[in-house]
């Protein structure tokens, strides 16, 4: 199935002439973790689907904000397809492993992509610095930890108004529900996206939290 064909099926729309560059995303991917084990997704259809157009679902999130900031981003997700497509939208990505940033900041300069920040390090070590502390209005981490310590993680980072979405597998169900209390009685609005992947149908869940 080609890229246009699964992103049609979650009713994801995004402009043509990103779709080159997302193929170069998913090439790149490919040759890099051939020699540098970035990812346990080696099949061609599962970086589509498992990395791409998962990263993609949150492109309703993203049309809405203006600067993004992805913690413990990986190789990139969601946070190079988003700006791919979204290319106003600045973003900065963070991730511990070396390896991987070096492939972000490699993905930039072939692509071209202005306004993307990759940093090496650990995101509390940016808790306290003045350009990051509320300085976005939209955080996102994908399977990173339990909901209760990304959100200890990330509030720091949003502005007022700003918003968490944790993209989660099955077990976000059974987070947002444990949280879910809490979180209201804390004054956050908290809302759960249901989903599945259009080729394996796996189950995905996007955790919305807005103070």
């Amino acid at each position: 199935m080609t890229l246009p064909e699964l992103l049609n099926r979650l009713e994801l729309e995004v402009n043509p002439e990103s779709l080159p560059l997302l193929e170069q995303l998913v090439n790149e991917l490919l040759r890099w973790n051939s020699r540098r084990n970035l990812t346990a997704i080696t099949d061609r259809d599962e970086v589509l689907e498992k990395h791409l157009v998962d990263s993609l679902t949150l492109l309703p999130f993203a049309r809405q904000a203006r600067r993004l900031l992805d913690i413990g981003s990986g190789a990139g997700f969601p946070a190079l397809p988003l700006k791919i497509v979204c290319p106003e939208l600045a973003v900065v990505s963070v991730d511990a492993v070396g390896k991987k940033i070096d492939f972000q900041r490699h993905i930039v300069r072939a692509l071209g992509l202005q306004g993307f920040t990759a940093l090496h390090g650990r995101v509390e070590q940016l808790q306290e610095q003045a350009e990051y502390r509320a300085g976005f209005d939209l955080v996102t981490a994908r399977a990173l930890c339990g909901l209760a310590d990304l959100l200890e993680l990330a509030e720091p980072f949003l502005q007022s108004g700003g918003r968490l979405v944790a993209m989660k597998g099955p077990e976000g169900h059974q987070e947002f529900a444990a949280l879910r209390e809490r979180l209201q009685r804390d004054g956050w609005t908290a809302l759960l996206h249901s989903l599945k992947l259009p080729l394996s149908g796996a189950e995905r869940c996007l955790v919305e939290l807005r103070r």
